[in-house]
């Protein structure tokens, strides 16, 4: 059962945000080919999608044609003859062809009045279809009305020598503190080819770059991926619309700020590609502080004490008595002790004397005499008495 025309163009709206301007049957081929295939194209916006037919929901090619550089009539205009356009793109030349000349001259009025954002002249067209080109004319001049770009991050400082010897022409970078909200920290305004060498040169450093584009009011972004056969470079195209960012891709893709951009390239990849960062320079020495006056960093030394310079003084171990020996009590006693015995007699001594003074103090005194003289010693006692 086929599906209704309505249906296919609500579904073919859900694709994309660009406005439908022109539709119909056409043949196209690229400069390669040598046989015409047969379209239904829609021009919506600045872009030319191809379907198989009018049933399909999804279309098979596309083409920009904000990269038209020339479209050139292959034979003038005539009644009841084909008409054949050559498009000049930035990558490639395809030929548009129409058995209608009628409907050809239609097709070349609204490409030409959507790229050169005027009316072209010497048109082939009825009043009526002059006006619906106005009304084209005005709604995109609407879409395309100038607004407000997030301001650029500050430029890296390893490519303002390179980008200014290589190109002159650059645009100077606008001075933006960092943090500015709604910019990732990997736009950079830089060119396709300054991307592309600063991904392949510094690939530690990240594999995604978000970048303006060479169209006004859009962006690009361009990623290094690592495949079997090696790193690729691809560039893919942001569209700034009113409601947000489109990412052009087979089926579009709508995001509400350039960080959503980001954000959805990070999924697909599946977190495999990140967002390049410029390298920051890192300190490799370590430097030690002076120490302080007061400490001293050298290790201690230890102090020796000097040697004696008299040898010790050794004393006699006392004899051991021999057994059966008569031991003297006295003979063992210390030196101090007998001193300190000594002393106590001589003091008891002393008090015997004076306690006998004081209470006979006339007492008889005697007194021995020994006579040395002889062989056995003789005592003589006398008595001192007072005279009355």
């Amino acid at each position: 059962m086929a599906v209704p025309l309505r249906e296919v163009h609500k579904r073919r709206s859900t694709i994309t945000a660009l406005p439908l301007y022109y539709s119909g049957h056409l043949l196209m081929k690229h400069r390669k080919e040598k046989i015409f295939k047969r379209f239904y194209g829609e021009l919506r916006g600045a872009t030319l999608f191809l379907y198989k037919d009018d049933t399909m929901d999804t279309y098979t090619e596309k083409l920009d044609l904000e990269e038209l550089h020339t479209m050139e009539l292959d034979s003038p205009y005539e009644k009841r003859a084909p008409t054949i356009f050559t498009l000049t793109l930035k990558t490639e030349e395809v030929q548009l062809k129409m058995d209608n000349p009628d409907k050809g001259e239609e097709w070349r009025g609204y490409i030409l009045t959507v790229i050169k954002k005027q009316l072209p002249s010497k048109l082939q067209l009825l009043p009526g279809q002059v006006l619906q080109l106005e009304d084209v004319l005005a709604q995109e001049k609407r879409r395309n009305m100038p607004m407000p770009r997030p301001p650029l991050p500050p430029r890296p400082s390893f490519l303002q020598s390179a980008s200014t010897s290589t190109s002159s022409s650059t645009p100077p970078t606008k001075d933006v503190p960092d943090g500015v909200p709604g910019v990732p920290e990997c736009f950079f305004n830089v060119s396709r080819a300054e991307a592309e060498r600063m991904l392949k040169a510094n690939p530690e450093c990240g594999s995604i770059i978000l970048r303006p584009s060479t169209h006004a009011k859009n962006y690009a972004l361009t990623l290094r991926q690592l495949t079997a056969s090696g790193p690729v470079m691809k560039n893919y195209r942001v569209t700034a619309t009113d409601s947000g960012f489109v990412i052009e891709l087979d089926t579009p893709v709508r995001a509400s700020s350039l960080n959503d951009v980001l954000k959805y390239f990070l999924e697909k990849t599946e977190y495999r590609l990140h967002p390049f960062m410029s390298s920051q320079p890192y300190d490799t020495c370590i430097d030690v502080s002076p120490a302080p006056v007061s400490i001293s960093l050298s290790t201690p030394t230890t102090k020796t004490v000097p040697k004696a310079q008299v040898a010790p003084m050794l004393r006699p171990l006392p004899d051991e008595p021999v057994d059966g020996e008569y031991i003297n009590p006295d003979d063992h006693i210390p030196d101090r002790q007998k001193m300190k015995q000594v002393h106590f007699h001589g003091e008891l001594r002393e008090a015997l004397k004076l306690r006998r003074d004081t209470i006979d103090p006339a007492a008889d005194k005697e007194e021995a005499y020994q006579n040395q003289t002889g062989d056995k010693p003789h005592t003589v006692q006398w008595t001192n008495k007072k005279v009355l």
